[in-house]
């Protein structure tokens, strides 16, 4: 029997269901209860010496209740029973003062789990607080070493956390889960007569066994930190452009935005009412896998309870499908996708290409490791943004590049696709390799 801070997942289910019903006593006609239970611990090190340890240990128990059509919402991290009444209370209180929306409810019993399904998401690590200090050691060693120009380190940090979560709502949907989690990161500078440069590296995984070797998460802090050293100026003008993996999946997550049930009802979306329609080009077929093994957003229903299947997204340039919650669906005259919440693992089919030929066949251009501020206009789909990166040419990287902007259209950006790479980033929830655009417009510093 899994247990932190005291409570199994049984206990929570139980709490859960008992809100339910106190909710219901006390007028409401509908209620969903969220319980989540967090315990972890971080260390971090810097320069061959610990910097700090930290020790989480949170609660928090979320309660929606509607009266008819109307919601209210309040939350609480003290699960005694009195906390938990005024939690209620404070809920019922805001929903007979809050406006009535037809489109509030809870989701229809039909579309529930028939039964609990296990994910195979909770493997805690085992070892001492002193072998996470190691790890982490480990890591900024070979960091370190790996060559005299890198001349300073941000430090490296281990992390290791588990979480219990329960959701029950009163139409009768009772489902949760375990998991676990475990990140190592390393940041370094490098420094020589051009100046000094950052930059870092970092494995996220379900499993210790999975996360990328200690010696590999160091060693790659300082060759990206060591590449951007000595950067040189370009000329402003149009060129191709390959986002590396770790940046591209913010394309899926423009993507996904766009897509959005709350964006399509409200009409703030470049890609409004696209469903069915080519919205990228064929390069780009996108799958969701809410039950990838050890998957970042593994899960078996939404935030509204409901069972969640794989689907085609976009299946070679065409929208298959919006991502919906209950409430947006009814905004919009459709069905839930079961995405309230969020997306469950996007994962873009790759091309045969790895990175090498990515350059080989963009030939020309600019390889962007970096974003900086946030310059999407959901609206229209118009994009700037600060990078940094590399400049290539004849298919190979020359020297790095910094100070520069890139701009263009999303909507142009994703038609203008030419390849997805088969160096898929694994440490989000969005899994996709570096992404080739044929055209964007770069602007150099002064």
């Amino acid at each position: 029997m899994i247990k932190l801070l005291n409570y199994s997942q049984d206990d929570l289910c139980e709490l859960a269901e008992d809100i339910n019903k106190i909710a219901k006593v006390r007028g409401a006609s509908e209620s969903d209860v969220e319980i989540d239970i967090d315990s972890g611990t971080s260390v971090s090190v810097r320069l061959k010496k610990l910097e700090s340890v930290s020790l989480n240990n949170d609660k928090s128990l979320s309660i929606t209740v509607y009266f008819g059509k109307k919601r209210g919402v309040a939350t609480t991290s003290d699960f005694s029973k009195e906390a938990i009444s005024s939690c209620i209370d404070a809920a019922c209180d805001i929903a007979k003062f809050t406006g009535e929306d037809k489109a509030f409810g809870l989701a229809s019993a039909s579309l529930f789990p028939k039964k609990k399904i296990e994910l195979d998401l909770y493997y805690p690590f085992e070892e001492s607080q002193d072998e996470m200090i190691n790890c982490a050691l480990e890591a900024e060693k070979a960091a370190l070493a790996f060559d005299k120009k890198i001349d300073n380190s941000e430090g490296a940090n281990f992390s290791s956390s588990k979480n219990l979560f329960v959701q029950a709502n009163s139409n009768g949907f009772l489902g949760g889960f375990p998991s676990s989690r475990h990140t190592i990161s390393c940041s370094v500078i490098a420094k020589d007569s051009s100046g000094m440069q950052r930059d870092y590296s970092y494995s996220n995984a379900r499993k210790i066994s999975d996360l990328s070797p200690l010696k590999e998460v160091g060693e790659s802090s300082a060759k990206r930190a060591l590449m951007r050293l000595m950067p040189k100026r370009i000329k402003t003008g149009k060129y191709p452009v390959i986002f590396e993996s770790r940046v591209a999946t913010s394309l899926l997550s423009s993507l996904v935005s766009a897509t959005s049930g709350t964006n399509q009802y409200r009409k703030t979306s470049f890609l409004l009412d696209s469903l069915d329609k080519k919205i990228a080009s064929e390069s780009l077929t996108v799958h969701e896998d809410p039950y990838l093994k050890n998957g970042n957003a593994t899960t078996y229903f939404d935030g509204d309870g409901v069972f969640v299947k794989p689907r085609v997204v976009v299946e070679k340039g065409f929208l298959k499908g919006y991502f919906l919650s209950s409430y947006s669906a009814r905004r919009l005259n459709m069905e839930t996708t079961g995405n309230a919440g969020g997306a469950h693992n996007l994962i873009a089919n790759p091309s045969n290409l790895n990175f090498d030929g990515l350059l080989k066949k963009m030939k020309r251009g600019l390889v962007v490791t970096e974003l900086l501020g946030h310059g999407l206009n959901m609206v229209t789909g118009d994009y700037s943004r600060g990078v940094a990166g590399f400049w290539v040419e004849e298919g190979t990287i020359i020297h790095p590049v910094e100070e520069i902007t890139i701009a263009g259209n999303m909507k142009d950006m994703l038609l203008n696709i030419s390849d997805v790479g088969n160096d898929t980033y694994t440490n989000g929830s969005e899994y996709m390799g570096s992404v080739l655009i044929t055209d964007m417009t770069i602007a150099a510093g002064a």
